[in-house]
C-alpha cells in the first residue's frame, strides 16, 4: 500500500508542475507580441549553450523567458536603447543539430555585454524594425538630424 501511495504522490507532483509550467506560458504570453527566440548562455563550447525560449516586446525592452522554467519574471531584458546587431550569420557545425534550419543568429551588443540570438528568418526583419524604430511619442535621432523645410 506504500508504494501505490508514494506512486500517488509522485503523479500529482508531476501534473502540478506541468500545470504551473502551462499557467506561467499563458501568464507571460497573454498580451502577445510573442516571438520564439534562442538565447546563447555559455560560450564555453563551440556551437553550444543555446537555450530555446520566447522573447516578448513590451515598450522598448525585449524580455526573454525560458522555455522550461517556472519563473515569472524574464531570465533577460534587452534594452533597445543600448542594443544594436554587430553580425548576423547561419548556424554552424553543431549549433545546426539544436536549431530549425530556417534560424538566424544575430551577434548583438548591449551596454551590460555581447549577446547572441536565434531566431527564424522571417522574425528577424520584424526585430530590426523594433530595433530601428523610435518609442511612439518620440522623434526617430535619424530623423532629429535632418533639416526639414516648413509646411
Amino acid at each position: 500500500m506504500e508504494i501505490v501511495e508514494g506512486f500517488g504522490i509522485g503523479v500529482v507532483v508531476i501534473l502540478l508542475a506541468l500545470f504551473v509550467l502551462f499557467v506561467r506560458r499563458a501568464l507571460v504570453t497573454r498580451s502577445g507580441g510573442i516571438i520564439r527566440l534562442s538565447v546563447r548562455v555559455s560560450t564555453m563550447l563551440d556551437g553550444r549553450g543555446w537555450s530555446p525560449g520566447f522573447g516578448r516586446f513590451a515598450d522598448d525592452e525585449l524580455r526573454w523567458y525560458r522555455m522550461f522554467s517556472f519563473a515569472i519574471r524574464p531570465k533577460r531584458v534587452l534594452s533597445r536603447k543600448g542594443l544594436a546587431v554587430e553580425r548576423r550569420r547561419l548556424p554552424e557545425g553543431q549549433e545546426r543539430l539544436s536549431m530549425p534550419a530556417d534560424w538566424v543568429i544575430l551577434r548583438c551588443t548591449s551596454h551590460h555585454a555581447p549577446v547572441e540570438i536565434a531566431m527564424a528568418r522571417s522574425t528577424v526583419t520584424g526585430f530590426l524594425s523594433w530595433l530601428e524604430a523610435a518609442p511612439p511619442g518620440a522623434v526617430s535621432p535619424r530623423l532629429a538630424s535632418q533639416d526639414w523645410p516648413a509646411a
